[in-house]
């Protein structure tokens, strides 16, 4: 299964070369305060890889931290209730 990952890893490496080497021509991007020439297929693959790790922290923002909040409470709430269900009927637990 490694060999499957190692390979694919070297074919879309390989591809985003070629596509860096199409596409080599300069663009220029202004970005407000500065102006920037790079290669059109690295502003390309830079936009990719910017929108990633945007997208990567939108998602980790909005949906893995709310759901670890969630899963440490519930986790707080089983500990909090464990005696009372290992106690058994009849038991009397003070508060």
């Amino acid at each position: 299964m490694r060999f499957v990952w190692i390979v694919l890893l070297l074919v879309f490496l390989a591809a985003g070369a070629l596509f860096g080497a199409l596409n080599s021509d300069a663009v220029a991007l202004d970005f407000y305060f500065f102006q920037s020439t790079w290669p059109k297929g690295a502003a390309l693959l830079g936009g990719l890889l910017l929108g990633w790790i945007a997208g990567g922290a939108v998602v980790w923002l909005a949906v893995v931290l709310p759901l670890k909040s969630r899963l440490s409470r519930l986790r707080r709430e089983a500990v909090r209730r464990e005696p009372v269900a290992s106690a058994g009927p009849g038991a009397v637990i003070d508060p």
